[in-house]
């Protein structure tokens, strides 16, 4: 996990007093890191009001402990540690936090440090797939035009495809939006029957009655192609290759992802024979009816 140095912009003021005598630090959430400082020794809280997990740096991880529970994050270095980033994941929305901390050794006049809570500043509200929408600002009633809604494949794609190639923190967070579970053996010999590429399902999420599953293809052939949409084969609402084409086999540019949007079912009801299945009584010769059975006796006699 690498991390780089950036300014950061902290409103701060003060809450009252608390029932244990100190003061709450507060500090806004406007996407811009937090500067939390630590002293080595001593336990601090940060208040978030909503379930996250803590992406912790490998660097630091023995010299910090970290707790979360129930919307608060428990921090406490045990030696002396440089700046360093911590990011706090939403569970429930995959948003991101980031916290600047750095541990310093105690000083003997030090008071102890207060608990911080982190308030996130609400940002416009993205609606997908709303008919009802309407401008901030209308225009008068004879030349309002409705806000253009982003298609919900278009958003699933995107954030697909941030979750794997983009930093997490530029990864946009999504309401409504869940990770969902994909086999990772899940057949795919029949998505792209034509073209000689090994296909492994990585990653899928949800939003409302879509759902986008992320594919890793790997040319298995020495020769290089182009990546064309209408090879594939099952019900699919949109495909989006990462690359346009594949390079030859072991080569740097021998693996791409693939994007597929399906929509009221997930991937492994969208591919074949799933979505066509093979009913081996339509191939049977039609019984003999009361009749022929009978002509045929008769015949016989």
């Amino acid at each position: 996990m690498t991390f780089r140095a950036s300014s950061c912009l902290i409103a701060v003021a003060a809450l009252g007093m608390t029932g244990t005598g100190h003061a709450v630090e507060i500090l806004h959430w406007q996407r811009l890191p937090l500067a939390v400082p630590l002293v080595v020794g001593q336990e601090r809280v940060l208040f978030v009001d909503r379930n996250v997990r803590v992406g912790v740096p490998p660097a630091i991880a023995d010299h910090l402990r970290v707790q979360s529970a129930g919307g608060a994050v428990y921090l406490r270095p045990n030696a002396p540690i440089e700046p360093s980033r911590l990011q706090l994941q939403d569970v429930s929305n995959g948003a991101l936090i980031l916290v600047d901390i750095e541990a310093k050794p105690a000083d003997a006049h030090q008071a102890q440090l207060e608990p911080v809570r982190i308030v996130t500043d609400p940002l416009p509200t993205t609606h997908y797939g709303d008919p009802t929408a309407s401008s901030i600002d209308p225009a008068p009633a004879a030349t309002t035009v409705a806000p253009a809604e982003t298609p919900v494949p278009l958003v699933l794609t995107r954030y697909a495809a941030q979750s794997l190639y983009a930093p997490l923190r530029t990864v946009e967070p999504v309401t409504g939006l869940a990770r969902t579970n994909v086999r990772s053996d899940l057949p795919l010999d029949t998505l792209l029957p034509t073209l000689p590429v090994r296909a492994t399902a990585l990653a899928a999420w949800r939003l409302t009655n879509y759902w986008v599953s992320a594919i890793r293809l790997t040319n298995r052939s020495s020769t290089g192609f182009a990546l064309d949409p209408r090879a594939l084969q099952g019900d699919f609402v949109a495909a989006t290759f990462q690359h346009a084409d594949l390079g030859p086999a072991g080569q740097s540019t021998d693996t791409t992802v693939l994007y597929l949007v399906t929509r009221g079912h997930s991937l492994a009801e969208s591919l074949l024979p799933a979505i066509s299945p093979v009913d081996a009584s339509v191939n049977l010769p039609a019984a003999p009816t009361a009749a022929a059975s009978t002509g045929e006796a008769n015949h016989e006699k």
